[in-house]
């Protein structure tokens, strides 16, 4: 099949998985972004999305899209180290700015996977999986249950801890790194290959993924303060 089969393939779903995943990260960024505005606003968004078909069904196509993405990065990267040697993600013409990012994606990715996990034990873990349990009838900690669609209370226990506030940020860092070149690159791949508009790409996505970027680090610092300034009243 030409999609696994050719290098060109093989980008082409690199590239429509990647800009997929940008355009989910926007998504929940902006709703993210309620919880500095309001707290009962997000708890109603978590509420709504929960452990409901539609939530599981976006959810599990989500994994799929980020499973994709991940083996073909993988694969891409075998195949230009062997062939290539150290040259990776190479395009037609590759912008000096960004020369840093395009060999260094898959450490770069390697941080983004290593974050999603850390991300997944803080959030979906003490969200929608509680209600998932308990929806198919198996055993859920009353407490956790009881706090599953409290969205901005997990924020504000997440990020109140100062090493978990340092780890997203550094995250939040390797995905900007990380955006900046894919999505130039995924655009080149689907066709926007002259000069002209790859210059302009690479203005857009280094706009967009810092958007995207600043928007999650608003509420990680935003909650950090927050948290210290509950403890020092405490105290």
């Amino acid at each position: 099949m030409w999609l696994t089969n050719s290098s060109v393939g093989r980008k082409v779903v690199m590239s429509v998985t990647g800009i997929a995943l940008v355009l989910f990260l926007t998504f929940h960024m902006a709703m993210n972004l309620v919880a500095l505005i309001s707290a009962d606003g997000y708890n109603m968004i978590c509420e709504f999305l929960g452990a409901n078909w539609y939530a599981l069904v976006a959810t599990v196509g989500l994994a799929a899209l980020f499973v994709i993405h991940i083996i073909y990065a993988f694969w891409l990267t075998m195949q230009n180290r062997k062939a290539r040697g150290s040259e990776r993600y190479a395009v037609t013409e590759r912008p000096k700015k960004v020369e840093w990012a395009s060999q260094n994606m898959l450490v770069l990715g390697i941080i983004v996977i290593v974050g999603l996990g850390l991300h997944l034990v803080n959030f979906w873990a003490k969200m929608q999986l509680p209600e998932l349990i308990h929806q198919m009838g198996g055993h859920a900690d009353t407490l956790t249950l009881a706090y599953a669609a409290n969205g901005a209370h997990h924020i504000q226990q997440t990020f109140s801890n100062p090493v978990f506030s340092v780890l997203y940020l550094i995250w939040l860092a390797a995905l900007w790194f990380h955006l900046t070149h894919g999505f130039w690159s995924a655009m080149q791949t689907l066709g926007w290959n002259n000069q002209t508009w790859i210059s302009r790409w690479e203005c857009i996505s280094k706009i967009y993924s810092t958007i995207i970027v600043i928007g999650f680090a608003l509420v990680v610092v935003a909650f950090f303060i927050k948290g210290m300034m509950g403890c020092g009243a405490c105290c």
